[in-house]
C-alpha cells in the first residue's frame, strides 16, 4: 500500500536492459539503435526507476550503431536524471565495449572479457580460384575508388593504404570515446588501445572496469535488499516469429557465433 501513496518512499525500482549479441548485423538476435531505442526509451522513463542496469554480452560489430545506441543511453541517463550501471557477463569487447563504456559505472565477473579496443576489416581474396575456374569477372565503375578492396580481384597497394586510413579514423573515434567516457579511470598503458584484451580483475586494474560485481547483489547493495527489478526487452520482428525469415537467422547466427569464437566463446 505504501508504494502507492505519493508522500511516502517508494519500493527503488532498477530497470534491466539485456544487451546481448552482436552489433549491427541485422538480424533478428543482433543489437542495432533502431531495435533497442524504444526499449531503451521505456527503461529510462517507466516508474521513475533509481537506476537503469545494462546486462552487456557482446563481442561487438559495427562502429556506427555502438555509437548511435551509447549516445542515446548517455543522452536518455542525462535527459532522466537516472544513474546508468553496465554489467558485463562473457564479454564486452570492441563495439561491446563501447556500449558498457556508456555506463556511468562498469561492473564484470571474475572471467569477463574486456577490451579490445580497435578497428577491424576481414575479408577474402577469390581471384586466383576465378582465374583457375577459367571465369572472367567484368566490373564497370565510374570513380577510380568505387570498387576498392573487390574481393575478385588482387589487393593493391592504394587500396590497403586507404583502408587503413579508414580504419586510423575509426579507431581514433573509439580511443576519443572511451578516453572520454572513462576519464581519470584508465591507466597509463601502451596497450590498452591496441586491441588487447583483459580478464576480470586484470580489466579493472587496466581502469576498464569500476570492479568485479553482478547485477542483483550489487544493486542491493546500492539501493537496499527491497529494490525491485523490472526488466526491459526488444519486440521480436513479427515475420521472424512465424518462421518465415529462417535462411537470414541461421546467416546471423553464424555470423554472431564467428565473432563470439574471436574470444574463445
Amino acid at each position: 500500500m505504501k508504494r502507492w501513496i505519493p508522500f511516502l518512499n517508494s519500493v527503488p525500482t532498477v530497470n534491466v536492459v539485456r544487451l546481448q549479441g552482436a552489433i549491427g548485423m541485422g538480424g533478428r538476435g543482433s543489437i542495432n539503435d533502431r531495435n533497442t531505442a524504444s526499449m531503451l526509451e521505456k527503461a529510462f522513463t517507466k516508474g521513475k526507476p533509481k537506476a537503469v542496469a545494462l546486462e552487456i554480452n557482446s563481442p561487438g560489430g559495427s562502429p556506427v550503431q555502438s555509437s548511435l545506441i551509447g549516445a542515446r543511453i548517455r543522452r536518455l541517463a542525462e535527459e532522466n536524471e537516472v544513474k546508468v550501471f553496465a554489467f558485463v557477463e562473457d564479454v564486452a569487447a570492441s563495439g561491446g565495449y563501447w556500449l558498457a563504456s556508456a555506463a556511468d559505472e562498469i561492473w564484470a565477473d571474475e572471467s569477463s572479457i574486456l577490451g579490445s579496443i580497435g578497428v577491424i576489416s576481414a575479408g577474402f581474396g577469390a581471384h586466383v580460384f576465378l582465374q583457375r575456374q577459367g571465369i572472367e569477372r567484368r566490373v564497370h565503375t565510374a570513380g577510380k575508388s568505387k570498387s576498392m578492396m573487390d574481393p575478385f580481384k588482387p589487393e593493391t597497394e592504394e587500396d590497403v593504404a586507404r583502408l587503413n586510413r579508414l580504419l586510423g579514423q575509426l579507431h581514433d573515434n573509439f580511443i576519443s570515446h572511451v578516453k572520454t567516457a572513462r576519464q581519470g579511470k584508465l591507466k597509463e598503458n601502451p596497450d590498452l588501445f591496441t586491441g588487447e584484451i583483459w580478464v576480470g580483475r586484470h580489466a579493472v586494474e587496466q581502469g576498464l572496469a569500476d570492479g568485479v560485481g553482478h547485477l542483483v547483489p550489487k544493486m542491493k547493495e546500492r539501493f537496499g535488499d527491497n529494490v525491485r527489478f523490472r526488466r526491459f526487452a526488444a519486440k521480436k520482428p513479427f515475420f521472424p516469429r512465424l518462421g518465415l525469415s529462417m535462411a537470414q537467422g541461421v546467416l546471423t547466427e553464424f555470423e554472431e557465433r564467428a565473432e563470439f569464437a574471436r574470444f574463445g566463446l
